[in-house]
């Protein structure tokens, strides 16, 4: 049985979608106003597999993200640099729809933009005006917090701590808290006509009149950062649950936040990792665009994608991910023992891993675990896999398994004798081949290795393929003339270059270290 941790009770629940077989998922996504970073990638990385492993399981699944086409910070940043609000929009759109494409990220069904939902915006709007939450002042429309019963519930904040808008908006309001659904329009800025008068919509609505639009009035999971449990997520339930009179959302899912590898922990002065539910201190270390966090295309050019995706996926979704470009490094070296592997298969079968066909629904990978030729390891680490992504969709926990899975793998090549062709039965190979069926199984869930990296081919790395393969040449002799002397050397000075050797039946691979 799946279990999911729900923010709203703090506690791990069974899952158990509103409709049987059906699971709708809102994603908060990103204001575009600058160059998506690392950060932005981390929900979207995240919900794409969340979504891959219920259709795996059986559900037919709606994942939604929204984008944030117009805010304060757009006009802002418009005006800065001296083009039209909608132009900056698309060109920042654009950027991160390229960014989460990179990553594989593309079983999004839906991403309406705010913009493009004004007047259910507007009708939402209406709706809580005439039941009494909301209240019209000086052309804006501000939500009555005193009316919603149990205004706090997710963030668990007091009334007390929960001071809206300041400045002239301040003098407008009845109580500090209250907060927008609709700002008037201020001297050349973009605005809609509207029952109010000419104006925009404020922030929190958006995502009600949107996920209402395409998900109902109620639905399974809503998703985002946990910097917006408050206020964008508690504003959410009080205008969505006023309007409807239930629940918005049965589970609220939040992801821990990216943060520099420097800056983790070091609240207060302590140097403690935050909680997963520790909203103030990750808040305090998260990367953001006023910290001046690095354009994700930047990003790009210095690591792939598959590697940045496991670097994600590593850590359990409501852990803070320490970043740094060490620690990507780290993950490459990893996604590259994965590789050889992907190698070394293809050199004993003959065939791309790559092209295997791996079950694509949970109850097919059960039936062919059940052959008797799979080998039980294999089928002990599926099994432990999918026990990781059942609690609470631990692909921390999962990513583990699958280095388990691979060391299974190479054991299995070695002991066997794969490489060896007058050694290796049809049997043998068979198992082998299953097993990697599970490989590829589990790691499609993840939405890993679904295709070859791509190689940056140059001038340079020609060369230093040649020269490697001559190295390895004059190594080969060398042991079959039993100059064991020579070919020790060639090996230790090439680890002092970085570069690791694999001295296998089929011969010898070489890797950067």
């Amino acid at each position: 049985m799946i279990r999911v941790y729900n923010t709203l009770t703090r506690n791990k629940e069974p899952f158990e979608p509103l409709r049987p077989g059906r699971v709708g998922i809102y994603l908060c996504g990103p204001t575009v106003y600058k160059p998506s970073h690392i950060g932005h990638m981390v929900g979207p990385v995240i919900f794409d597999t969340i979504k891959r492993f219920l259709t795996y399981c059986g559900y037919q699944v709606t994942l939604v993200v929204n984008i944030t086409d117009v805010d304060d910070k757009l006009i802002a940043e418009s005006n800065r640099l001296g083009i039209p609000m909608s132009q900056l929009a698309e060109q920042m759109t654009a950027d991160y729809m390229r960014n989460i494409r990179a990553l594989g990220v593309d079983t999004i069904d839906y991403f309406p933009r705010c913009t493009e939902n004004i007047d259910e915006i507007i009708r939402f709007t209406e709706q809580l005006i005439d039941r009494g939450f909301a209240y019209v002042s000086d052309g804006d429309v501000y939500f009555d917090v005193s009316k919603a019963r149990d205004y706090g519930k997710l963030s668990h904040r007091s009334p007390e701590a929960m001071q809206g808008e300041g400045g002239e908006a301040a003098q407008r309001k009845r109580s500090p808290a209250d907060f927008a659904l609709w700002k008037s329009a201020k001297p050349g800025e973009p605005s809609w006509p509207s029952p109010w008068g000419p104006g925009r919509p404020g922030w929190h609505i958006e995502c009600s009149a949107m996920s209402r639009r395409l998900l109902g009035e109620s639905f399974d999971i809503h998703g985002g950062g946990l910097d917006l449990v408050f206020p964008h997520h508690e504003n959410e339930i009080a205008q969505s649950e006023s309007a409807h009179g239930k629940p918005m959302a049965k589970y609220w899912m939040h992801n821990g936040l990216m943060q520099a590898a420097d800056e983790v922990g070091k609240v207060g002065g302590r140097s403690t990792r935050p909680a997963a539910d520790d909203i103030d201190s990750q808040q305090a270390a998260k990367i953001s665009k006023s910290r001046g966090a690095s354009p994700f295309s930047q990003l790009l050019e210095d690591f792939p994608p598959e590697v940045i995706r496991f670097f994600i996926l590593a850590t359990h979704y409501r852990r803070p991910i320490e970043f740094s470009e060490s620690r990507l490094g780290e993950v490459q070296t990893a996604v590259e023992s994965f590789y050889r592997f992907f190698h070394r298969y293809q050199n004993i079968t003959g065939e791309s891993f790559y092209r295997l066909p791996a079950p694509a629904d949970r109850r097919q990978g059960d039936a062919q675990a059940d052959d008797p030729l799979m080998p039980e390891a294999v089928v002990q680490q599926r099994q432990r896999f999918l026990e990781a992504m059942d609690d609470d969709f631990n692909t921390g926990g999962a990513i583990g398994v699958l280095f388990d899975l691979l060391r299974t793998l190479n054991r299995l090549a070695d002991e066997e004798k794969l490489e060896v062709p007058q050694t290796r039965s049809s049997e043998k190979l068979q198992a082998f081949r299953k097993a990697a069926v599970v490989l590829k199984e589990l790691a499609g869930i993840l939405g890993l290795f679904r295709q070859p990296p791509a190689e940056k081919s140059t001038r340079d790395d020609a060369l230093v393929s040649n020269l490697m393969q001559l190295l390895l040449e004059i190594r080969g002799e060398a042991r079959q003339k039993k100059d064991f002397q020579t070919a020790d050397r060639i090996r230790n000075r090439l680890a002092q270059l970085g570069i690791k050797l694999e001295d296998r039946p089929g011969g010898t691979e070489w890797s950067r270290q």
